[in-house]
């Protein structure tokens, strides 16, 4: 086949996929009663289901020919596929490490789950319900996975992915036991703690831990907070004081608000000191960014500083909050400078990476945190040490872009706009999220 017949195929997949999206668009003007919009509803679920099956075999069919691609020109076999979630990624607008995780699943369902795959295929079972199964039987050996997918696939049909999912469990560990038991046991060395952002600035702190851990913790909050609210209290509810004790524990606070912390602020400084006249004209029309959770309102902010500050002096242990003054570009909304106090002598600049990029990595739709930090034009062929030169990066964001194939670029310095090319010639580009009081404009 020679390179224009490839060309005609790929044109001709593009241009059917584009007109498949506009019909689904005309869709809904089509229907005229309920009865119709239910069977719409069902339909559109068994093409979601049957959509994302093939794009679980497009994606086994890429890895494996960028792996034979890879081989031919004598890479390790450990060494194969590297780079390959990425560009899966960037095609699929999500991370990198969820298109590996798509990828295990693509794998996992067209090699040693025939008969899901199959009723994925024909939208008979969600990809939601698939993706427990895949789950559920991961520590099993191949033809033990055949074997539960056999039993699966006149169980799984009309009921739910919670139901689905046991069934799955059930006969996984009738499959091998055993297998069960050391799969128990693995998990307990997963255990760790996350945070995540949450609704009003609030944060959720979670642990996964061994189950008599979890229990036994969650009863000693339980304990400490029963004998507070049976000692007459001080007005908190339970779970305000379960909460507070948390964080006392954990940092060694004096009380929950006291916590020492340099705060990340991004703020204009109407933001900062509360300017007169209203969302327009003062500083409580604009949002604050706090590093490591995202926009907060202005006097949020305020309060946050303000709090420490009050508590100067009450023992050795008081608060102490560092407030980091970033400087932003007023057209262009970009972090381009911060204030140098409390670094090392190449700490600042790093700070101002992180702060520009928001904390996570720079790569299109990749949302892990910033590991690494990266020149755009390599420092080996003469690239500068200045933040025009910078992004921060995930550490395999980092080293994938060291791949053949794989070349960044900035084409935008007044915006930094920074384009990525993939080995198939795809392009993406990224740009830092615009900071307060910014006037970023669009790429």
């Amino acid at each position: 086949m020679d390179g224009s017949t490839d060309v005609d195929g790929r044109d001709t997949v593009v241009g059917e996929l584009a007109s498949m999206l506009s019909r689904l668009a005309e869709l809904p003007a089509i229907v005229v009663d309920d009865a119709a919009r239910i069977d719409m509803l069902a339909g559109l679920e068994r093409l979601k289901a049957a959509a994302a099956a093939v794009q679980y075999e497009v994606m086994v069919q890429f890895a494996e020919s960028q792996r034979a691609a890879r081989r031919g020109m004598g890479f390790a076999e450990r060494h194969a596929t590297r780079g390959v979630p990425e560009q899966i990624g960037l095609a699929t607008k999500t991370s990198p490490s969820a298109a590996a995780r798509q990828l295990g699943r693509a794998r996992a369902l067209a090699c040693h789950l025939p008969g899901t795959f199959a009723l994925l295929r024909k939208g008979e079972i969600s990809e939601f319900a698939a993706t427990f199964i895949v789950n559920e039987t991961s520590h099993l050996a191949p033809e033990q996975r055949r074997q539960v997918d056999a039993r699966l696939a006149g169980d799984i049909t009309g009921i739910g992915p919670r139901r689905v999912q046991g069934l799955a469990r059930r006969y996984a560990i009738e499959a091998d036991p055993a297998a069960a038991v050391a799969r128990a046991a693995r998990a307990r060395k997963d255990r760790r703690v996350g945070v995540r952002p949450a609704p009003d600035t609030m944060t959720v702190v979670s642990a996964l831990l061994p189950c008599e851990q979890g229990v036994a913790a969650y009863a000693a909050l339980r304990r400490h907070a029963d004998g507070v609210i049976a000692a007459g209290g001080d007005g908190r509810t339970r779970d305000q004081v379960m909460a507070d004790t948390l964080v006392e524990r954990l940092t060694g606070q004096a009380s929950a608000d006291a916590v020492s912390a340099e705060i990340g602020l991004v703020m204009t400084d109407t933001s900062l000191l509360g300017g007169n006249g209203g969302a327009g004209g003062s500083g409580d029309g604009e949002a604050a960014e706090l590093l490591g959770y995202g926009p907060i309102p202005a006097e949020t902010a305020r309060d946050i500083t303000r709090c420490a500050g009050d508590r100067q002096g009450e023992d050795e242990r008081r608060a102490r909050v560092f407030l980091r003054r970033l400087f932003t570009d007023p057209v262009t909304g970009v972090v381009v400078d911060c204030d140098p106090k409390r670094r090392r002598f190449d700490g600042t600049l790093a700070r101002l990476l992180t702060y520009r990029d928001g904390g996570t990595c720079r790569d299109p739709y990749c949302d892990a945190p910033i590991r690494h930090f990266d020149h755009i034009h390599p420092y080996t062929h003469g690239g500068v040490t200045k933040p025009g030169n910078g992004r921060g990066t995930c550490a395999r964001g980092n080293y994938v872009k060291q791949m053949p194939g794989w070349s960044i670029r900035l084409v935008d310095p007044f915006r930094h706009i920074v384009e990525t090319t993939t080995p198939t010639g795809h392009r993406y580009t990224s740009q830092p999220p615009p900071a307060p009081g910014g006037r970023q404009r669009a790429a």
